[in-house]
C-alpha cells in the first residue's frame, strides 16, 4: 500500500461515507475535499468540513498511519498548523498542531470497498520487469482515453524542458541569446558528450565569443582550444593547421584571460561512438552554425517551419573538420544528419520557443512551437516500441516525446492513479468473463 491511494481515494471521495466519523467519535460531514498541494506543506488545501457542529476551513493531511506524522516532523512544523483533519489508513496514534491542540483524525482503512482496492494493487504491484503494469487490462481502456494522455504527458514534457531553459536564462542574467547558446552547446552534445559541452559553454563565455564569430579561424581556435582539443601530440606534430590555430588560441586565452577554464582531451567521451559522432566532430558543426548564424536566439524564434530549422541547423562545417574527425587524424566527415537536426529541433528548438513564449505571454507561440514535434517522424527506441506494440499511435515526433514522458512520469514509478488510463481502469469493474 502506498500513501498515493489515499490521496486517490480522498480527492475523489471513494470510500464509505455512512456514519462518518474521527477516531473521537465525532461525526464528520466532508463540505469540500479541498485541493491537491503541489508546494511543501498539507497535501489538501482550502478544505471545508463540518466536525460535530462546527465548520471549519483548512487543510488535509494524508498518510498510511497516524504515527507519520510525528515521524515526518509536522509537529514541530507551523505550516501544519492550518490542518483540521488527518486522514489516515490506520489510526495508531492521537496527532497535535505546535501549540499542543488535537488534530480530529479520519481512519478509512475499513472504509474503502475491497475491489477498488485490488484493481489498484492489480497496477501497482505489477512485476517490476513488467513494462507497462496495465498491459494486460489496455483493452479496457477507451482509445481516447489513451490518446489524451499521451498528449497530457508530451505537454508535461515540454513544459519541464522549458522550465529548465527559464531557469537557464534566469542564470545567465536574462539575456535570450546566451540562453540559445547554452542550450544549443548542450544538446550538440547528444548525451554522451552533453555534459562536457555544458561546461565548454560556461569555459567560452558568448561575451567573448561574439566578439570573433565573423572570423571563422579565431572562432575555431577558441572553440578547440576552450575544448582542450589543440594540445601538441604526435598526430598534431606535423600539423601546420592545428599549429595555427594552438597559436591564435593562446593569444585569445591570454586576451580574455581564459587560462582555468578550459577542459582536458580526457573529459570527452568516445566509447561506443562512431567517428561521425566524435566530440572535435560535433564542435566542427558548432564552428560552421555559429559563424554562419550570428543571431541564434532570433532564427530559431522566427522560423516558422521545420523545413525553415532543417536549412539554419545545415551551416556547413569549416573545410578542415570536414576532412578530419579529430585533430590530426584525416577521414570524410558527414555533415549534420536529418535525424541530428530533429532532435535539436525537439531538445532545444522547441523547449526554447515555449520557455520564452511563457515568458513574455504569448499562448499561441506554446502551441505553434509544440505542433513542430507534430511535422517531425518519430524516434524508435525501446520504450516506444513497447507502446507501439501496445497499439499506441506512434507516427510523428509528438507521439514518441508523449510515449516517453509517459513511461518516465508515470508507468516506470507506478503513478497509476495519476495516469488517465489507470485512473479509468481503478474507477471502473472488470466486466464479467
Amino acid at each position: 500500500m502506498r500513501e498515493d491511494f489515499y490521496h486517490y481515494v480522498w480527492q475523489h471521495q471513494y470510500f464509505d461515507k455512512a456514519d462518518l466519523r474521527t477516531a473521537a467519535g465525532e461525526e464528520i460531514q466532508v463540505l469540500k475535499p479541498g485541493h491537491r498541494n503541489a508546494d511543501a506543506g498539507p497535501d489538501f488545501l482550502n478544505a471545508r468540513l463540518r466536525v460535530g457542529d462546527v465548520e471549519w476551513n483548512g487543510a488535509v493531511e494524508i498518510h498510511l498511519r497516524a504515527s507519520d506524522w510525528t515521524r515526518h516532523q509536522h509537529q514541530t512544523d507551523p505550516k501544519y498548523d492550518q490542518v483540521i483533519l488527518h486522514v489516515v489508513g490506520q489510526h495508531d496514534a492521537d496527532v497535535a498542531r505546535t501549540n499542543g491542540s488535537l488534530i480530529p483524525t479520519l481512519a478509512l482503512q475499513t472504509r474503502i470497498a475491497p475491489e477498488l482496492l485490488a484493481r489498484y494493487q492489480t497496477l501497482v504491484e505489477a512485476p517490476a520487469a513488467a513494462p507497462l503494469p496495465c498491459a494486460p487490462l489496455l483493452h479496457l481502456v477507451p482509445e481516447i482515453t489513451r490518446t489524451m494522455m499521451v498528449e497530457r504527458a508530451l505537454l508535461e514534457r515540454v513544459e519541464r524542458k522549458a522550465d529548465d531553459v527559464l531557469a537557464l536564462h534566469q542564470r545567465l542574467g536574462q539575456d535570450w541569446e546566451a540562453t540559445a547558446y547554452h542550450a544549443l552547446m548542450t544538446a550538440f552534445g547528444f548525451q554522451k558528450n552533453s555534459e562536457p559541452l555544458a561546461r565548454l559553454a560556461k569555459a567560452l563565455p558568448l561575451s567573448v565569443l561574439r566578439r570573433h564569430r565573423h572570423d571563422q579561424r579565431q572562432l575555431e581556435a577558441l572553440l578547440f582550444g576552450q575544448a582542450g582539443f589543440l594540445v601538441e601530440s604526435d598526430e598534431t606534430a606535423a600539423d601546420d593547421y592545428i599549429r595555427d590555430l594552438r597559436q591564435e588560441h593562446e593569444f585569445l586565452r591570454h586576451k580574455y584571460q581564459l587560462q582555468d577554464a578550459a577542459l582536458a582531451v580526457h573529459e570527452w567521451n568516445y566509447l561506443r561512438l562512431r567517428p561521425a559522432n566524435f566530440p572535435p566532430v560535433r564542435l566542427g558543426q558548432l564552428a560552421g552554425l555559429l559563424h554562419a548564424r550570428p543571431a541564434l536566439f532570433d532564427a530559431l524564434l522566427t522560423a516558422q517551419s521545420v523545413a525553415a530549422l532543417t536549412e539554419f541547423f545545415q551551416a556547413p562545417a569549416p573545410e578542415y573538420w570536414r576532412t578530419h574527425f579529430r585533430p590530426g587524424r584525416t577521414g570524410k566527415v558527414p555533415g549534420l544528419g536529418k535525424g541530428s537536426i530533429d532532435l535539436l529541433i525537439t531538445n532545444v528548438v522547441v523547449p526554447l520557443r515555449v520557455a520564452y513564449a511563457r515568458h513574455v505571454g504569448q499562448p499561441e507561440v506554446v502551441e505553434s512551437s509544440v505542433a513542430l514535434l507534430s511535422e517531425l517522424p518519430a524516434e524508435h527506441n525501446r520504450y516506444t516500441d513497447v507502446y507501439e506494440a501496445l497499439g499506441f499511435a506512434h507516427h510523428t515526433a509528438a507521439d514518441s516525446q508523449g510515449l516517453l514522458a509517459l513511461h518516465k512520469s508515470y508507468c516506470a514509478p507506478r503513478r497509476c492513479l495519476h495516469c488517465a488510463i489507470g485512473n479509468r481502469l481503478v474507477q471502473q469493474p472488470r466486466p464479467a468473463r
